[in-house]
């Protein structure tokens, strides 16, 4: 179709400029893409094929995205290479080429992805496809095309051949008039972004989907998510990785945030074990289709006394930016995950000590942490 053509042709394009959304700040603008011919070449190329086992038969949309590529790094280790797919538009690295199945594929052409599903065998899918806040507000229809229609084709196919379907939601799934302090799993949600209004779209069909054909729809709410593989690319979260960058290079760090702006945070390695966690939980054990999930809430003056644990001479500004601070405003300070941690036992690893200390040691240490320690 048309219209598909144009739309991934669009996708293509903005995936070369550097934008990245709010809410989930470690995650780079991503979506999926296939044309007919390549469908075939990969497939025979790659030679993909499933052990007989118990294991599920997983496929990874909008995988080349830094939570994509770490779940199926997990995924992989917990099921077996060959037992998880990951797909995107885009070229993949050499190391993530070679380290597992990879299928260029398109959330937008219904029938290539249905063919993708079905010559894999696909038994669980997690559709990471999307285009987030600050891309999705340049160009409405491209984000309603992505997160609206490849959300639908995902969920038909799902339904079709009954999948287990994980979509992520973010705190930008909530407004300004939702309850902040703290946030529940039901509570009013009225965002201000296509990419919020996405994420609440695909919460309901999901549940809709659920209750209407069974489907197996399980979502997460994610908090902020910080990692120390990936550059800040100017999202609202992002001073919570860009502090650890300067605090290492420069030793001085601008916030444009208030120093007192407390929002939920998570290391990325809960936010993919809570990803796998609630996957494998048992159906019976799920009261609700969404859940919020937590580990910690800080403010940009606590994270900075944390780090100048480790950088003592660290000097923190605050220059704040209008725009940023207003979405910030908007969003949950806690979370209320108490359901998660009632229903499949969630628990999270790191709390604001040891994510510190754990992005300092992926990321090296330098003169200023060496004689600070």
């Amino acid at each position: 179709m048309p219209v598909v053509r144009n739309v991934s042709r669009a996708v293509s394009q903005l995936l070369q400029s550097s934008a990245c959304g709010c809410g989930i700040s470690v995650v780079p603008v991503r979506c999926i893409g296939i044309s007919p011919r390549q469908v075939a070449s990969d497939a025979s190329f790659h030679s993909v094929s499933f052990s007989e086992s118990d294991h599920p038969r997983v496929l990874i949309t909008g995988g080349l995205g830094q939570l994509g590529v770490g779940l199926a790094k997990l995924l992989r280790k917990q099921f077996g290479k060959n037992n998880v797919i990951l797909s995107d538009i885009r070229k993949p690295a050499d190391n993530i080429f070679y380290s597992g199945p990879f299928i260029y594929s398109d959330i937008l052409d219904y029938k290539n992805l249905r063919e993708i599903v079905v010559n894999n065998r696909i038994t669980w899918l997690f559709h990471y496809s999307a285009l987030l806040s600050a891309v999705g507000e340049a160009n409405v229809p491209l984000a309603r095309a992505v997160n609206i229609t490849g959300l639908h084709n995902v969920l038909d196919i799902a339904a079709e051949h009954n999948l287990r379907l994980f979509v992520p939601s973010t705190i930008g799934a909530f407004g300004p008039s939702s309850p902040r302090d703290p946030t529940p799993d039901l509570c009013i949600q009225r965002p201000r972004t296509i990419y919020g209004v996405s994420k609440v779209h695909a919460e309901l069909m999901g549940e809709y989907y659920h209750y209407r054909y069974g489907l197996d729809f399980r979502c997460l709410r994610y908090p902020g998510i910080i990692s120390a593989d990936s550059q800040p690319g100017g999202g609202t979260t992002d001073y919570a990785v860009q502090i650890f960058h300067d605090a290492m290079k420069t030793g001085k760090f601008q916030c444009n945030l208030k120093p007192d702006t407390r929002l939920p945070m998570m290391y990325i390695d809960d936010c993919l074990k809570a990803t796998l966690e609630v996957m494998e939980a048992p159906a019976e054990a799920l009261s609700m289709r969404t859940y919020n999930i937590s580990a910690m809430s800080f403010t940009p003056e606590e994270l900075a006394q944390e780090v100048q644990k480790h950088v003592p001479e660290l000097q923190v500004t605050y220059n704040v930016d209008a725009v940023r601070q207003a979405i910030a405003d908007s969003w949950p300070m806690n979370f209320d995950d108490s359901n998660a941690r009632r229903d499949w036992g969630w628990k999270h690893d790191y709390d604001l000590p040891e994510l510190v200390s754990t992005m300092f040691s992926f990321l090296g240490s330098d003169s200023r942490i060496a004689q600070a320690n």
